[in-house]
């Protein structure tokens, strides 16, 4: 792998490399460079020198690179897939979902070439007009997450380049590969020199660097919400606009009158895709007492079931690395420590030695999970949901909102007046009802509290890239009367 700078590939300045490791098997994948900031320096000024060429080419020209980009994505769409596998541990059905995801992100933000539009408002009378225009922002960073490494550089990708913004990527150092993929595509396409970089490496290298950069504009970025908060302190010297989508915990309800099917096969989907490595993971299964029993008894027997290993047969996949599988041992324990009732999972499986090295956990219920717990408070980004009787209307509004983040919530209910006063007072982003996620291209992925700011998808998150600029104009002509000038100054002349 190498970095792409206006229009080459090359190694780092300093030929330093970095190791990336299999999630499946615990085994050498492959490496890639550890960029510098001379290399950061080099891709910002190379984004710089290609924005006015690449914002006056109009965006039906730009689209038509990623419709280009789109197909050169499907046709080898089995290589992407195979990468999402190797490099981020995904099973065989969540890799196909997500280059699906792919195409799809790039192909709706293309469909909006001749739909971007501005204003012209009437000044204080009919020879004066306001021009309203959406212009690009400048240099974009973006920086994208691991557990999506596809899908995320996808969503960031296609509106800042359809908008008329260049691009510098820094993709998360557990998944480049995919990102180097993305990108080859979007060259084959014919992305002219500077408009698109990509550059790897640490983020204690090179992090902090890139965000706090004099040159650059906005920064779009999917991650922990510590590291939001960071980027934004770093960020504020340059007065940036953010776009930052971070954690989340899900409230995943079932009421009384729930079809209990439905709502397990949901649940099954929301806490375990992508081994609950998702900011719209289930992270807290509220279930009324009166079909608590009966839920538990159909969600362990669900659980049990689900098989680990081979990517091409099973139903979950590994953690990401060693230290998020650290992580989570971490939180069973604290559980244990706790006295709450582990009813399923709580350790490493007995797998096949070609996965024994892999950093696979076993699907985790923890029952009767009290709501000061950091299990209903803190982001696990696991395969582990704790659960909770509730009885009433006022305990599912207060439990589901007593959280410091806002992104994903569930319910399900036959009752259409819970229905939409759950809509009204479940204080979440996005709340799915009914049915499980993901958010769809055409919605606002965006969320309350510590989640973040802005949004992605839909002509809102195609927004968030573009800048309203007012221009001013007078069409009449002679004598222009202004309140505050004696016109006796100018008689003269």
């Amino acid at each position: 792998m190498q970095l792409y700078i206006n229009g080459e590939w090359k190694d780092s300045s300093n030929k330093e490399i970095l190791n990336k490791y299999s999630p499946d098997t615990g085994k050498l994948l492959g490496t890639f460079p550890a960029g510098t900031k001379n290399d950061v320096d080099e891709a910002i000024d190379a984004a710089e020198d290609a924005f006015d060429s690449w914002s006056d080419l109009g965006t039906p020209e730009r689209a038509k690179i990623l419709y280009k980009a789109a197909d050169l994505i499907k046709q080898n769409r089995n290589e992407l897939e195979m990468l999402l596998k190797n490099e981020g541990g995904k099973i065989k059905a969540e890799a196909h979902d997500e280059v699906d995801g792919v195409i799809d992100q790039i192909l709706y933000y293309a469909e909006f070439e001749r739909k971007l539009t501005g204003n012209i408002v009437e000044g204080s009378n009919s020879k004066r007009k306001i021009f309203q225009y959406k212009v690009p922002y400048g240099i974009v960073v973006a920086i994208t997450p691991w557990n999506f490494p596809a899908a995320m550089v996808a969503r960031k990708l296609a509106p800042a380049l359809l908008t008329g913004n260049t691009v510098v990527l820094k993709p998360s150092s557990d998944t480049p590969l995919a990102s180097e993929w993305i990108v080859k595509k979007f060259v084959e396409a014919g992305i002219p020199k500077g408009v698109l970089n990509l550059v790897t490496g640490k983020g204690s290298e090179i992090g902090d660097y890139i965000v706090e950069h004099r040159k650059i504009s906005l920064i779009t970025m999917t991650g922990s919400t510590s590291t939001g908060q960071k980027i934004m302190q770093k960020a504020s010297n340059n007065m940036a606009k953010l776009i930052l989508e971070l954690g989340g915990k899900a409230p995943f309800i079932v009421w009384k009158d729930a079809d209990i099917k439905r709502a397990l096969k949901c649940m099954t989907w929301a806490k375990y895709l992508n081994a609950g490595q998702s900011c719209i993971a289930a992270e807290r299964l509220y279930i009324h007492e009166d079909i608590y029993d009966s839920f538990m008894q159909k969600f362990l027997e669900v659980t049990k079931r689900i098989k680990m290993g081979n990517p091409d047969s099973s139903d979950l996949g590994p953690l990401i690395n060693k230290g998020a599988l650290d992580g989570i041992k971490k939180v069973v324990e604290d559980a244990r420590e706790s006295g709450y009732n582990i009813l399923a999972g709580g350790k490493t499986p007995d797998l096949e030695p070609a996965y024994k090295n892999g950093y696979f956990y076993e699907p985790t219920i923890i029952e009767n999970v009290n709501q000061t717990s950091p299990l209903f408070q803190e982001e696990i980004f696991g395969p582990v949901i704790g659960t909770e009787k509730i009885s009433t209307t006022e305990e599912l509004f207060h439990k589901a909102n007593d959280s410091k983040y806002g992104l994903a919530s569930y319910l399900f209910t036959e009752d259409p007046e819970l229905m939409l006063e759950a809509s009204e007072k479940i204080r979440f982003g996005e709340v799915y009802i009914n049915m499980p996620g993901p958010e769809a291209s055409q919605g606002y992925h965006t969320g309350f509290r510590l989640t973040g700011q802005a949004g992605e998808g839909s002509i809102y998150g195609i927004n968030e890239y573009l800048k309203l600029k007012n221009v001013y104009t007078d069409y009449s002509k002679g004598n222009i009367t202004i309140n505050t000038v004696r016109d006796s100054l100018f008689d003269d002349l």
